[in-house]
């Protein structure tokens, strides 16, 4: 409902009052032209412009920028439900959103729900249907909306109204975009208007201006509109950098030690797996070395720009994949964790298409504790007896022998001759080590490139995992001194279970001893995969399977205590023999649990 209508009839019968009763003494006062507004004028149509209903800010949920949104409703995104009560809560849409980069995204409302147009008239939809055809008339083929963003009016602003004789009969108050906008829808029931100059407007760098008379309002608005981005489309992470700033950018680049590259896509090829193992190094002079294992590459980098249009130029000799001039896309800086002692950190790079991804883990504390890895891992000949990616493709490297060198190379051997490679460690993402290899793009090799979470290292087996970026399932490899001798990993954990009754030998959560509370049961694994756990007087059932190539288990035992401590569907499979199974779960807050199941 328009907020000015009431006032208009008011104005109209003071104003035919008035009339009646005009005498020759009463005296007319002249609008001042340099103050007047006109109906259907230049300036008059650029005022509703700027105070027309933006609808751009929740373009994540409805895809329109010529309608809004009014909240709260609810949402559910990729499954995950969402009350969103202010704007702030679309950047937790688009957190799900990204995620993971491959998956298909959606973005569910729940109807009803009111949505505000252009004129601030509201509508209620009742479907996905409704709001798509609203969109459609309201903003046709363009993504664009007619509004103007790049300049605000800062309020209040008085406006005086005049009848036919020029007489002053009345004052208005002009206090949000609402009010603004239908003042000027109503210019045509008024004899004359004009605007109490001076008025002072704000521009998207929240600069003002103080502006004196009509003109010089209009001139002002032209040259303002389009002097920003908008951001009318629907790429929703395009302004992601709007506090960044190149002193920030400088300051975490340099910060933060033994960068890596978590993506890199150049010309619709995902490059990343080629480059792992080098590590940047950025330098406050300006200068970049990157190392992969004894080799070293020179280059440099300056950043300049403010934020959304913050530019990049890396240049290192002998990686041209990497020289260009690129955008900064977006900072990411996670709290520090006080535990662990770090603070990971990502930058993203955009160019067109092509995409460089830079993440660091900030760690403070210095190198992780990898002695044991590397003088496992640089001590004899390895095999691979376990490679799983979706399926089990072990056989596909049964003719390889690895060796680590202590100065990071390595090779990988077969009947073919000799593949030269690197490897490195540094933390990992779901545990305390990673091990980065990269044996270059032959394939079946260049399957192990990747920044491996280290599951297990002893001298006779080093396990690894890692979680896939695009669809979240996890990757398995397992280094042996013997061959492979085409069995099957872990594929007998569900066998050696299924054979006899087990205890409860150790449970720690988070380096806490709950063993206790499992003394005296006894816990029998069905075929049928169920399970169950009694101590004569309480039993506890569940579910319980063995995933991904037996390197996973999951235990469900629903809400029966104290066995639903056990309950999760990603238990790494640490260790099996016919007589013991130790399994480990890394929890959301970064603690490990971990079981180990005897055989009575």
């Amino acid at each position: 409902m328009k907020t000015l209508k009431p006032i208009l009839l008011l104005i109209i019968g003071v104003l035919l009052t008035m009339t009646s009763c005009r005498t020759e003494d009463d005296l007319a006062i002249d609008p001042p032209v340099e103050e007047t507004v006109e109906a259907n004028s230049t300036v008059a149509n650029l005022m509703s412009r700027i105070a027309s209903n933006d609808g751009s800010s929740d373009n994540i949920i409805d895809n329109a920028s010529c309608l809004s949104v009014q909240l709260p409703i609810t949402v559910t995104v990729n499954g995950i439900e969402l009350e969103i009560n202010d704007d702030s809560n679309y950047e937790d849409i688009e957190d799900i959103i990204d995620l993971f980069e491959d998956d298909d995204d959606s973005v569910v409302i729940s109807y009803p729900i009111t949505v505000v147009l252009t004129d601030f008239s509201t509508v209620s939809i009742n479907s996905d249907e409704e709001l798509e055809a609203l969109a459609v008339d309201c903003v046709g083929e363009n993504e664009d909306d007619d509004d103007i963003e790049c300049i605000d009016f800062q309020y209040p602003i008085t406006a005086s109204v005049f009848d036919i004789n020029n007489d002053l009969i009345n004052a208005i108050t002009i206090n949000n975009d609402n009010d603004m906008y239908d003042f000027i829808d109503d210019l045509n029931d008024f004899a004359a208007v004009t605007i109490n100059f001076p008025i002072t407007v704000i521009f998207a760098d929240e600069t003002t201006q103080i502006v004196n008379t009509i003109q010089e309002l209009e001139n002002v608005i032209e040259l303002a509109d389009d002097s920003c981005d908008e951001d009318d489309d629907n790429d929703f992470d395009d302004d992601d950098c709007d506090d960044c700033s190149t002193d920030a950018l400088e300051n975490i680049f340099t910060n933060c030690a033994e960068w890596t590259v978590d993506k890199l896509e150049r010309n619709d090829d995902d490059l990343e797996d080629s480059y792992v193992g080098y590590t940047f190094e950025f330098n406050s002079d300006g200068t970049l070395v990157v190392t992969q294992g004894t080799s070293t590459f020179n280059g440099s980098w300056e950043t300049f720009g403010t934020a959304n249009n913050i530019s990049v130029v890396i240049n290192v000799t002998g990686l041209p994949d990497f020289n260009d001039t690129w955008n900064l896309h977006e900072i990411e800086q996670e709290d520090e964790d006080e535990d662990e002692d770090e603070n990971e950190a990502k930058v993203d790079l955009r160019l067109g298409d092509d995409r460089l991804r830079f993440e660091s883990d900030c760690t403070s504390g210095g190198n992780v504790d990898d002695t044991a890895l590397a003088n496992a891992l640089t001590n004899g000949d390895w095999y691979v007896t376990h490679f799983f990616d979706d399926t089990d493709e072990t056989a596909d490297f049964a003719n390889y022998v690895f060796n680590f060198a202590s100065n990071l190379t390595a090779t990988a051997t077969n009947m073919n001759g000799l593949t030269n490679g690197s490897w490195s460690i540094s933390s990992g993402e779901d545990t305390d080590l990673g091990l980065n290899l990269n044996f270059g793009t032959a394939t079946p090799l260049n399957e192990l490139a990747d920044d491996w979470d280290v599951i297990e290292v002893t001298n006779d087996i080093i396990r690894l995992k890692d979680i896939s970026g695009g669809d979240s399932s996890e990757n398995f490899l397992t280094f042996e001194r013997n061959p492979f001798d085409g069995g099957n990993g872990n594929d007998d954990l569900e066998t050696i279970l299924t054979d006899g009754l087990w205890i409860v030998a150790s449970y720690t959560e988070d380096a806490i001893d709950q063993t206790a509370d499992y003394v005296g049961y006894k816990l029998v694994f069905n075929m049928d995969s169920t399970v169950s756990a009694s101590n004569g007087s309480d039993t506890n059932n569940g579910t319980w399977a063995v995933l991904n190539g037996g390197n996973q288990m999951a235990l469900d035992f629903g809400t029966d205590m104290p066995f639903e401590e056990f309950n999760d569907d990603d238990w790494d499979v640490i260790s099996v023999s016919a007589t013991q199974v130790v399994i480990q779960d890394i929890s959301g807050d970064d603690g490990t649990d971990t079981l180990t199941l005897q055989k009575l």
